[in-house]
């Protein structure tokens, strides 16, 4: 009995020892786990936070090439002449130089008053398109010229020249007749088209 009571004593500080590193023990591996998901937590909300980064990087660049697209259309736009009120007299005098430099033997035209045209799906509010129906009777010796003109036309600018009808007649000018006398005929619709913005600063 005693000799049990002495090696359970001699025991006491060996267990004792076991017990404060199992439990230490325990408390480390809790600690890490604790540690752990706190890091894969972290781990999440970063891996978050830098995915919408990237998302708002990504509508930025977006963005930024539509911005980009759009000054791009507006400077096209501008050069052309199309923004802006209706320039009537540099229509009369691209008119007036296209018949001179194309030999045009006959050239009148008649333009409307200006119309709105149908509002677009999705333009700006302030945004408004306009469109001036000019007709035009033009004496010809081949047809190509009057390709030719339409081509010089557009070219011209002051507006977006778009044509809505055009016919050739002939008018019965025998081929044996003097070389510049007219051998066609053409009648034209042609819509002359301008954007204006309403909110834009004058």
């Amino acid at each position: 009995m005693n000799a049990t009571s002495s090696e359970f004593k001699r025991l006491i500080f060996p267990l004792l020892a076991f017990a404060l590193l199992v439990g230490a023990g325990v408390a480390l591996i809790l600690w890490s786990n604790h540690v752990l998901v706190s890091a894969k937590r972290q781990l999440a909300t970063v891996s978050a936070e830098r995915a919408r980064n990237t998302e708002r990087l990504m509508r930025i660049a977006d963005e930024e090439r539509e911005v980009k697209e759009k000054i791009a259309v507006y400077r096209q736009l501008t050069a052309l002449g199309i923004l802006g009120r209706e320039r009537r007299l540099e229509w009369a005098d691209s008119i007036k130089r296209i018949r001179a430099q194309r030999g045009l033997i006959d050239l009148r035209y008649r333009v409307a008053p200006q119309k709105p045209l149908v509002s677009v799906p999705g333009k700006p509010g302030t945004i408004d398109f306009y469109a001036s129906t000019m007709k035009v009777n033009v004496a010809l010796l081949h047809e190509e010229d009057l390709f030719g003109f339409l081509t010089d036309l557009r070219a011209s600018g002051n507006a977006y020249y778009a044509v809505r009808r055009c016919t050739l007649s002939r008018t019965g000018v025998p081929p044996t007749a003097a070389s510049l006398a007219a051998r066609l005929n053409a009648e034209c619709d042609i819509d002359l088209i301008t954007i204006v913005d309403q909110g834009a600063k004058s």
